[in-house]
């Protein structure tokens, strides 16, 4: 799709936002029935958190994980699950021994993922992370009832055809990132016409003060070190690079109704506001909540409606002061990088994104320095074209060619980039 094309679909999509909450509950009961995706990661432990205190809200229908089967049968007996599944085939045999006389169905691989997303629940949490969640997300999607957004991919890589499948499912989206959840609390009920910007706020990370010398010899150990959230090592770097940002700017454009110039990013290195929205007659709301990622994982189980999640309260007192600050996009290049991917559309973003997961992993075991990760991955876009890796992003195959081919292409100059070391 064209970049105009694409803002079309956009406008067409209908999120919840718009109107009251569609989903389905179990007949009669009142109880919303709930499979999470990506159970045994952050976002699925915290779901589950959720829902295990408020047990009269929620029924849980699947649970999948990636290869822990421990755990994973831990969470589905806990909660009583109907489904429990993990992709890795060689965990198969411990799941099933695990559930055995639980009344718990167990399977195993890609095509029993695909079942557990298309099992009819009310609301699907999409938590697996990386390219392995875009056909479970997408399966999940075509039941057109709610679909708790959490993975980058399927915005980053194929924003496009997903939000096309969400239009045409009547599907209602919404997002779990503390950032696009904040936006689409304050956009709920807005006309696209009235709003004028939408505003994602970033930490800054452990090395928002950082010289570029300094940077340069920055390790894993400092990456990780967030001085806000407690996150997976790769979302942590992310933030360190601000390439976490970069992608969030392109979910934000494929979820709201906006052009790529009516998004923007400030540093806020408490992390209370989330993001905000402008509207056209000068008004700005925001949504402040403390880091935790329950809060939004909260909304969008519970979207229109709350409910309760023992997270710290906002003591603005205790607070005293919000500060603001512009990104310095010279020494985190990330930022830049994946603005240029999202206007370039199409498979640029899946490019970007499958590139950094190559850095990202190189970084964190100390075959490549801090501020290459950015000059890997803009070596890559640069090099991407040549390779035929960019395109329209027309179907799933295309972006899962130009995923793999990026990936292809990283590693191939990274290993160059070795090689001229010891020369």
């Amino acid at each position: 799709m064209a970049g105009t094309d694409v803002a079309r679909a956009q406008a067409e999509v209908k999120v919840a936002a718009s109107g009251p909450a569609r989903s389905p509950v179990r007949a009669g009961s009142g109880v919303r029935t709930v499979s999470v995706l990506g159970a045994t990661g952050s976002v699925g432990e915290n779901t589950l958190d959720l829902i295990g205190r408020n047990p009269a809200m929620f029924e849980i229908v699947a649970l999948t994980a990636n290869g822990n089967a421990a755990k994973l049968a831990e969470l589905a007996l806990r909660h009583r699950a109907e489904f429990a599944v993990v992709a890795d085939e060689r965990a198969y045999r411990e799941l099933k021994e695990r559930l055995a006389g639980s009344g718990i169905e167990a399977a195993a691989g890609p095509g029993a993922l695909l079942e557990a997303a298309l099992r009819p629940a009310d609301c699907v949490m999409a938590g697996i992370s990386g390219a392995a969640g875009l056909k479970p997300t997408l399966a999940a999607v075509s039941q057109g009832r709610r679909v708790a957004l959490a993975n980058k991919e399927c915005l980053v890589c194929a924003g496009a055809m997903f939000m096309e499948a969400v239009r045409s499912a009547g599907t209602e989206l919404i997002p779990v990132d503390s950032e696009h959840s904040a936006a689409f609390q304050a956009l709920a009920g807005s006309d696209r016409e009235a709003i004028e910007r939408i505003v994602l706020t970033a930490s800054g990370g452990p090395f928002r003060t950082w010289s570029l010398e300094q940077l340069a010899d920055a390790t894993p150990e400092q990456a990780l070190a967030h001085p806000n959230w407690s996150m997976g090592p790769k979302i942590s770097i992310d933030s360190a690079t601000l390439m976490n940002k970069g992608l969030e700017l392109i979910e934000a454009y494929h979820l709201f109704p906006v052009r790529p110039d009516q998004l923007e990013v400030v540093v806020h290195p408490q992390s209370i506001i989330h993001a905000l929205v402008g509207y056209r007659d000068g008004s700005m709301l925001a949504q402040l909540a403390m880091p935790d990622m329950r809060t939004p994982i909260a909304a969008s189980l519970a979207w229109p409606g709350r409910m309760d999640a023992p997270t710290r309260r906002i003591d603005l007192v205790e607070l005293g002061a919000l500060t603001f600050e512009r990104p310095d996009e010279k020494r985190f290049r990330a930022l830049t990088l994946a603005r240029e991917a999202m206007n370039a559309g199409g498979t640029a973003p899946a490019v970007l994104s499958a590139a950094n997961e190559v850095a990202v992993e190189a970084f964190l075991t100390r075959r490549l320095p801090f501020l290459h990760i950015a000059q890997l991955v803009a070596e890559t876009l640069d090099m991407a074209g040549g390779r035929g890796l960019l395109s329209s992003a027309g179907d799933l195959n295309a972006v899962m060619a130009a995923d793999a081919g990026a990936r292809e292409l990283a590693l191939i100059l990274l290993e160059e980039r070795k090689l001229k070391e010891r020369n």
